[in-house]
């Protein structure tokens, strides 16, 4: 059967470019530490499985929307924890399926096409450009609002950014506000690693200091996979402009997108219990400070890097020679060109291992 049209052409998907480096670092002695990618390994709290178990008996469909207890819950996490405005309802609220699955239906969704423009960041997580091409739309790829230079229709911004960790402040992240209101565009924020900041404050793009209280073309999207050792779940959800999610709301009605009623359940009690968080910021600054150690006394510099669960690492070299060095040490990065358009001399080192693999990463950079 002849192959039809596949939307934008895709590129091949990043990982399956550095299958040689993993089976070099596999064959390790003592084995691989996989760094490449940003999965969680800690268990999943015990309030989240037992409250996931109680809801298991679920035999009728769940809603699109989630459920008001739900809604309820994410409102509580938006205002309490990232400061936004008192005046959001439930009508702002929107629960997903994995913000992945978000972020690359966003712009199809958002009724975008060839005549439409995307802007993302210019390292970014691949997804955003997958998007984009997804719906056939144009892109145009940046670090600063002012280097836009076109009248875009969506933007999408990460704080603290995947690869980079680089952290918003708020200067900045208001200057992304200002950009979408002159221009009209859709601001999207991509906030699902704002519990980990090691170093400044996390700023949502629905704080009012952000905003003014006016969340009128903005969205935060934020997930529970790595707060709440939730990724199997696929669990995650925007909030913002209520006509926005409105909008999303209905396609999503008729695609069928709903989280299953268990899950539902589980996120509601993940959000209303920050503890099980706490601990877990603990275990990655922990892991960070090891590897971080390390890599600077073998040769790395380590830039950006505030926040997320990654570090931005480079030895000043291309960055598959790096990815080539790490694996003869058993170790496995992510290369710096699967997060910007070209080369690049930085890896994305994560920190989503086990303590004992992150202490074997260390041991073997330094030996």
């Amino acid at each position: 059967m002849s192959r039809r049209n596949v939307p934008a052409s895709l590129p091949t998907f990043p990982w399956d470019t550095i299958a040689e480096a993993r089976r070099k670092a596999e064959s390790h002695p003592d084995g691989i530490v996989d760094l490449s990618v940003g999965t969680p390994v800690d268990p999943t709290p015990d309030v989240v499985t037992e409250a996931l178990t109680t809801a298991g008996d679920a035999p009728g469909y769940p809603q699109v929307w989630g459920t008001p207890a739900l809604r309820a819950g994410i409102l509580d996490h938006m205002k309490q924890v990232w400061g936004a405005p008192a005046s959001l309802d439930e009508a702002s609220v929107l629960p997903v399926i994995g913000t992945k699955e978000l972020v690359a239906s966003m712009p199809s969704q958002l009724g975008l096409g060839p005549d439409s423009t995307v802007v993302i960041p210019a390292c970014a997580y691949p997804t955003y450009r997958v998007g984009a091409q997804l719906a056939g739309a144009k892109i145009v790829a940046v670090d600063e609002p002012g280097e836009v230079g076109v009248t875009p229709d969506l933007i999408w911004i990460n704080s603290p950014a995947n690869p980079s960790g680089r952290v918003l402040d708020l200067d900045e992240m208001r200057a992304w506000v200002d950009l979408a209101r002159s221009t009209g565009a859709v601001l999207v924020s991509d906030e699902c690693y704002g519990e980990f900041v090691w170093d400044g404050e996390s700023v949502s793009v629905l704080d009012e200091r952000a905003n003014g209280g006016d969340v009128t073309g903005l969205l935060a999207c934020l997930s529970m996979s790595k707060r709440s050792n939730m990724a199997g779940y696929r669990a995650g959800f925007v909030v913002g402009d209520a006509e926005l999610t409105s909008e999303l709301l209905t396609v999503r009605k008729h695609s069928g997108l709903m989280i299953p009623a268990p899950v539902v359940a589980a996120m509601q009690a993940a959000l209303a219990d920050r503890s099980h968080v706490l601990e877990q910021v603990k275990r990655y600054q922990l892991r960070r400070g090891v590897l971080k150690s390390a890599l600077e006394k073998a040769g790395f510099r380590i830039d950006c890097s505030e926040g997320s669960l990654y570090l931005w690492a480079t030895h000043d070299e291309d960055c598959r020679v790096t990815l080539d060095r790490l694996a003869n040490l058993g170790i496995l990065c992510s290369p710096g060109d699967f997060y910007v358009d070209g080369s690049s001399d930085h890896v994305r080192i994560g920190l989503t291992a086990t303590d004992e693999r992150i202490d074997a990463a260390a041991q073997r950079l330094i030996a």
